[in-house]
């Protein structure tokens, strides 16, 4: 039995699929109130509950080998978020405590590409320290801090490891991610505006699989890239056009205005209750360094990620089919 927290996210309801597919139980630890709809039709055992009670961590860990912990927030808007540091740090450092004290084999840890020290030139690899101070944004730093824990508790005995994938697009995207809105808007033909930048995509699936050889072949206190294949938002908008042969108006930003555009974000968030497309966080990081290598979880974990083609494809096919 495998616990997995976040089991409804998007990382998480595929990885849970990938389990079952092996033959293995899965147990899933829900929120009260969260919709389970990505789960349905999987033979899971769900158990309401979340990272932040620590009660309903140890009972869901109650006869499990192992943990799967992927449970957090998300927010790429500016300025401190002191949520997202307790569900990130506190609900991590809950989930260590109840592995270490149930005596599980192995906990699995879903950080971010972002946790890592951000570096201008050169490859981002392992070899660069987590950056629990980066001026980036909260939910850096809160994984940045919650991957410290982590190791730490590694450190200490507990047999853990950190992955660390890069920008997660692909299939079963039921909350509808930005990218994956970004992907459907230019899919069903919307008008599209962007700005010149690039950055390194992953196939949901293939982090998936990374996460599961992380458990049984990674090295206890090690940390794994788990990157794809880096492509500007143009090569996304034409590649996607190939697929659909439908064309669709876009326009190019730009980078000036839409970094004006970015200082207004709070007043549009506050008001549409809607992550804008523009944001200092986005612009940031397709302007950032994405040369990333996964060159140590191919060598220890026989890593392998599919080309960004099959899985642009696969992504359209199953928004287009998923929101008829």
């Amino acid at each position: 039995m495998w616990l997995v927290t976040g089991a409804t996210g998007h990382i998480g309801n595929v990885l849970v699929r990938k389990l079952l597919g092996r033959g293995e139980k899965v147990r899933a630890l829900i929120p009260a109130g969260e919709s389970r709809d990505p789960l349905k039709g999987l033979d899971v055992e769900a158990v309401t509950g979340n990272v932040l009670d620590l009660d309903s961590v140890f009972e869901s860990l109650r006869g499990a080998r192992g943990v799967f912990h992927l449970a957090g927030v998300i927010s790429i808007m500016p300025g401190p978020n002191p949520f997202v540091r307790k569900v990130n740090v506190d609900g991590t450092k809950n989930v260590l405590r109840a592995a270490k004290e149930s005596g599980v084999d192995k906990v699995v840890y879903t950080s971010s590409i972002h946790a890592i020290q951000r570096v201008e030139d050169g490859v981002i690899d392992e070899s660069l320290p987590y950056d629990a101070d980066n001026p980036y944004g909260a939910y850096d730093r809160s994984k940045a801090e919650a991957t410290l824990e982590v190791l730490h508790a590694a450190h200490a005995g507990l047999e853990a490891v950190v992955a660390c994938p890069t920008g997660v697009i692909g299939p079963y995207d039921f909350r509808g991610s930005m990218m994956g809105a970004v992907i459907h808007d230019a899919a069903a033909g919307k008008p599209s505006l962007y700005v010149d930048g690039a950055y390194d995509f992953v196939d949901v699936r293939d982090v998936a699989d990374g996460l599961i050889t992380a458990a049984e072949k990674g090295k206890r206190g090690e940390s794994y890239i788990f990157s794809g294949n880096k492509i500007s938002v143009r090569y996304l908008f034409e590649t996607i056009r190939e697929i659909t042969g439908r064309g669709f108006f876009q326009m190019k930003i730009p980078f000036d205005l839409a970094k004006f555009a970015a200082f207004f974000t709070p007043l549009y968030y506050k008001l549409a209750h809607a992550t804008p497309r523009f944001t200092p966080y986005s612009l940031e990081v397709l302007q950032s360094n994405s040369n990333i290598s996964h060159a140590k979880a191919t060598r220890e974990l026989g890593y392998k990620p599919r080309s960004v083609y099959e899985t642009i494809s696969d992504t359209v096919k199953w928004l287009l089919e998923s929101r008829k």
